[in-house]
């Protein structure tokens, strides 16, 4: 009887530790299945450049794009001041119109002077983009119907020569890829 008791208790404390528990797994992803995942990523700010200079220099005109589209003109100031000091000296021009861009605190001058630098840039986006996307973007409507174009990590953008007055106004131009 107490083996029968014993038995008994044992098999019921043995069911108890088990009950609820669900059987755990691990899953191991191949490079080759982690490459199909990337693929399922939507395609934002996935530009590389074929030198830090370029990909640092982007990475800030991106912040001052959204700054005047935000009409955030300390933020723009202050991000074309980092992007000022990144210049080597082959781009001197590019580099005065970073500084004049941080000298100034009036928002129409600055989108000018944006839209200054942006055409004077960008073939080197062009030129050193290694992988990923960037879309040139056109309004036709800024600066009284003379138009200015902008460079954007992705498609659908807000316009920084008119920001919240007409944040989608401007078409892609041009997409340029590389991979």
């Amino acid at each position: 009887m107490k083996r029968i008791f014993i038995a008994l208790l044992t098999g019921a404390i043995a069911a108890s530790c088990n009950f609820g528990q669900e059987k755990q797994s691990v899953k191991i992803d191949t490079p080759k299945e982690l490459k199909k995942e990337k693929k399922k990523v939507p395609d934002v700010a996935d530009q590389d450049f074929k030198d830090g200079m370029t990909g640092k220099i982007f990475h800030n005109y991106l912040q001052i794009k959204m700054a005047l589209a935000n009409k955030d003109t300390k933020k723009a100031s202050a991000t074309a001041k980092s992007m000022a000091a990144s210049f080597e000296g082959e781009r001197k021009e590019l580099k005065s119109l970073a500084e004049k861009l941080s000298n100034t605190s009036e928002l129409e001058e600055q989108r000018e002077i944006f839209a200054e630098f942006t055409e004077k840039t960008g073939s080197m986006f062009e030129d050193v983009l290694a992988g990923g996307t960037i879309y040139k973007k056109y309004c036709p409507m800024a600066f009284d119907g003379k138009g200015a174009y902008w460079f954007s990590d992705v498609e659908r953008d807000v316009n920084p020569y008119f920001g919240d007055k007409m944040p989608d106004c401007g078409k892609v131009e041009k997409k340029i890829t590389k991979k």
